[in-house]
């Protein structure tokens, strides 16, 4: 034997099984969970669709492209179809309906895959006083409250198990509850330094910032003093502001100004939540609207705004009578209306158009436009899809005695649609680059509980509506910016990290959808429809939605804001 062979044999041996391992290596690397072949993909920041594959791994999209050599566990062909990251609904109601249906059926059949809360009022934090009215006002969903600060309520909904991903803001309201109550009143310099500190605490908790809805009591309590506070506490961790403005119809101008100042002297993003010009009268101030706007991020002021694709909003009775009389709850409000010299007092407001607070009854124009759509009591219950007008005719009295009645025998604010923008308007709006979308609304299925009201069709509707309506048939933008202003938008205004996007490191949050067929089909006589149009919708990297069929899936993540503490001591590498 050759002396030097052996050593030769051995370096030859050596070299063969580094390049068998590299082989191996190479093929773990190509070896995916799921590969989404043939699709038009949107990436959500708004470049131009390229055709190609998604490959994903672990919950997080690993490579988009023209990709060979990839092995995957399941594949998916989207031929013909949008792939684009999932829609983030910047304005949800889902947080009750999500502790009943954790599927969010009517949102993920549109393909939504995060629900942000928070628009006033949020689910916590929570004392006995707050829990008390939590329960008290609960309709056709039942639930106990076990929780009792917003970042528990979160984790109580990923723990129970909810398809889409969740978010929340902490409600300015729901801080001045806890520590001020229902009453018209400024807090003292110690109440409003704890009301900021429930709001540094809920962002430590992954708030995503702090929520206002000023038309209502007790929200319509606070000065603008008090909101910058709270706004600047948020502020201290990257949180924003976001706002149900004080007045969208004849303060409407005034209203955004306030906005725009508390984004200025609180330092923080502000988004105008449902931006519209409540009232045909107030209609020519869209324009001026959308031009204040501008003009403020032309200042470089981070100011954007959601809209939901429809004429009519949606709220209750309690938007058609004076905050003073809201005072103390529902039992308060309730106990004031019994009296009647508080009632003919409450009546001549709710007839006066030179009110200083916002009335959305006036602001309708009239009773007919004014739809009845919520109620808690059953004897009330074959009143729902009847108008103002309708029932008092029935009753043989007022329509503002009609409304007055209807809460007290209802005990609650009684769910109400109010038609009051112009088709021009919501075309206006929804064609500015920075306006996003939101629901203002719960994510209901035709089952159950939720067959025992009527909502606003934009609970089944909204993002369809969008896409379909406006985007392809009317072109009020494009589709790669639609998409854009559904995914990338939300997710760097309000900083979801690695969310709104398809490339690689971004959450497996995939909506595939057919942008000819994508429609709504809820109409306010007959709500409770799904949309059509979406294919197949993936959370986290698991299938939600196949082939328009929801497959019981529900892999929703709690979202965590700027603030969030939490992941460095759980040790996790890439953070909320």
């Amino acid at each position: 034997m050759r002396t030097g062979f052996l050593p030769r044999l051995r370096l030859l041996c050596i070299v063969l099984l580094a390049f068998a391992g590299s082989v191996h290596a190479q093929n773990d690397n190509n070896r995916v969970d799921l590969l989404i072949r043939n699709g038009t993909i949107y990436d959500g920041r708004g470049a131009a669709p390229i055709r190609g594959d998604v490959a994903v791994r672990d919950g997080r999209v690993v490579a988009t492209g023209t990709l060979t050599g990839y092995t995957a566990t399941r594949e998916v062909d989207a031929k013909g179809l949008a792939v684009a990251p999932g829609f983030i609904n910047t304005l949800s109601w889902a947080v009750e309906s999500l502790i009943y249906d954790g599927r969010g059926m009517s949102d993920i059949k549109q393909g939504v895959t995060t629900e942000i809360f928070g628009e006033g009022t949020s689910m916590g934090p929570v004392n006995d006083r707050i829990r008390e009215e939590m329960i008290k006002t609960q309709s056709d969903i039942r639930y106990d409250v076990t929780w009792k600060t917003l970042g528990e309520y979160l984790d109580f909904l990923a723990k129970k198990g909810v398809s889409p991903n969740v978010a929340s803001f902490i409600g300015a309201t729901t801080a001045r509850e806890y520590v001020v109550g229902y009453d018209d009143r400024a807090p003292t310099p110690a109440e409003l330094k704890q009301m900021q500190e429930l709001v540094r605490q809920a962002m430590r908790e992954g708030a995503l910032g702090v929520g206002s809805s000023l038309i209502y009591a007790p929200a319509s309590y606070a000065k603008t003093e008090e909101l910058i506070a709270l706004a600047s506490a948020a502020g201290e961790f990257g949180g924003g502001y976001i706002s149900h403005m004080r007045s969208e119809g004849d303060r409407f101008l005034e209203a955004l100004d306030e906005l725009i100042r508390i984004s200025r002297e609180g330092k923080v993003h502000a988004q105008a939540y449902h931006l519209k010009a409540a009232g045909q009268k107030n209609w020519p101030k869209m324009a001026e609207a959308i031009a204040k706007i501008e003009a403020a991020r032309k200042q470089g002021l981070p100011i954007t705004a959601d809209m939901y694709a429809y004429t009519a909003g949606a709220t209750g009775l309690d938007a058609a009578m004076p905050p003073w009389v809201q005072q103390g709850g529902i039992d308060g409000w309730v106990a004031q209306l019994k009296k009647p010299d508080v009632r003919k007092k409450v009546i001549a407001e709710m007839r006066d158009p030179n009110v200083k607070w916002e009335s959305l009854l006036l602001a309708a124009g009239s009773p007919e436009r004014v739809l009845l759509i919520g109620f808690k009591t059953d004897k009330l219950k074959p009143l729902t899809g009847k108008s103002l007008a309708e029932v008092a005719k029935m009753r043989g009295v007022s329509p503002e005695d009609a409304a007055i009645d209807l809460v007290i025998e209802d005990h609650t604010r009684v769910g109400t649609a109010y038609f009051l923008m112009s088709e021009d308007n919501v075309k206006l709006g929804l064609s500015q680059p920075w306006v996003n979308i939101g629901s203002d609304a719960e994510t209901p299925a035709p089952e159950g509980p939720f067959l025992l009201s009527n909502p606003h069709p934009r609970a089944y509707g909204t993002f369809a509506r969008f896409l379909g309506r406006y985007v392809r048939d009317q072109k009020v933008t494009t589709l790669q910016d639609a998409i854009r202003r559904l995914t990338s938008l939300p997710a760097a205004s309000f900083k979801l990290k690695d969310r709104g996007c398809l490339a690689k490191g971004c959450y497996a949050d995939i909506a595939i959808f057919d942008p000819a067929k994508i429609a709504d089909l809820a109409t306010f006589d007959k709500p409770h429809q799904y949309s059509v149009g979406m294919v197949h919708v993936f959370v986290n990297g698991t299938q939600v939605l196949k082939d328009g069929e929801h497959t019981g899936a529900k892999p929703g993540q709690v979202v965590r804001g700027p603030g969030w503490v939490g992941w460095k001591g759980a040790g996790l590498k890439n953070g909320p």
